[in-house]
């Protein structure tokens, strides 16, 4: 499904389908941050509750955890985004004219 990281190939290898349909936008990047934001702050704010450690050990294991758990996530949000407008049949809104 994807030729990259996040791009997505012109059809699929083995059935051949044509990949010009999907448009997902910016919901994957959307529901990553939600997602992602509550998991690591979530761990943030217990570690913190729990060891409150020096603000340099939020730094270390926070912001490294935060790009692992995005980008971590990234892909498949897109994918199953893609493949929920290919279930549905969605299309992209237009008034009638």
């Amino acid at each position: 499904m994807f030729s990259g990281f996040i791009n997505v190939a012109p059809r699929c290898e083995n059935c051949g389908l044509d990949y010009s349909f999907a448009e997902s936008g910016d919901g994957p990047a959307v529901f990553v941050a939600l997602f992602g934001g509550f998991v690591v702050l979530g761990a943030a704010l217990w570690t913190e509750v729990v060891y409150q450690p020096p603000m340099w050990v939020h730094m270390v294991v926070f912001l490294p955890l935060t790009l692992i758990v995005c980008l971590g996530l990234l892909r498949p949000f897109k994918g199953l985004l893609i493949a929920l407008q290919y279930r549905n049949k969605a299309e992209l809104g237009r008034l009638k004219g």
